[in-house]
């Protein structure tokens, strides 16, 4: 009867070792849905017209997050990676390739995003920042 319970028991340990799988890593703070209100020369209401976005809720892996964007038109995609000391790397945008009317917001977007090197988070909002002094102010769309 001692061997069935151990041997019971040894499974049992087993199958919660071999089932357990790591918590994801997550940082609430940056991990949302961000509405663009603020970039270069395109008004707020511009941008909200537009609808655009970015959205950081994906699963975060070895510190790197997965993105998508959208700008009015296509949608876009992104890895980005957050560091400490307000650093940010954005690389590998893409987006799909429909033709649409006015896509100025949107490459004008194209081109900045991976150029911008820090970030910072004040309250519900999201501001990116390059060397140049170019930047692009995000507030939280579940902000009330």
């Amino acid at each position: 009867m001692k061997k069935i319970l151990l041997s019971f028991f040894a499974v049992l340990l087993l199958g919660a070792i071999v089932g357990c799988s790591a918590v994801p890593e997550k940082n609430p703070s940056l991990q949302r849905q961000w509405m663009l209100i603020s970039f270069g020369q395109f008004s707020k209401d511009e941008l909200i017209r537009n609808k655009a976005e970015i959205n950081l809720t994906g699963t975060m892996e070895k510190g790197k997050i997965k993105g998508s964007a959208h700008m009015g038109c296509n949608g876009m995609f992104f890895t980005s990676e957050f560091k400490s000391g307000g650093k940010v790397k954005i690389s590998g945008v893409g987006s799909t390739m429909k033709a649409c009317q006015n896509m100025d917001l949107e490459t004008a977007f194209i081109q900045k995003f991976d150029k911008m090197t820090r970030y910072s988070v004040e309250g519900h909002f999201l501001t990116l920042s390059d060397d140049s002094g170019n930047t692009m102010k995000f507030v939280a769309a579940d902000w009330d």
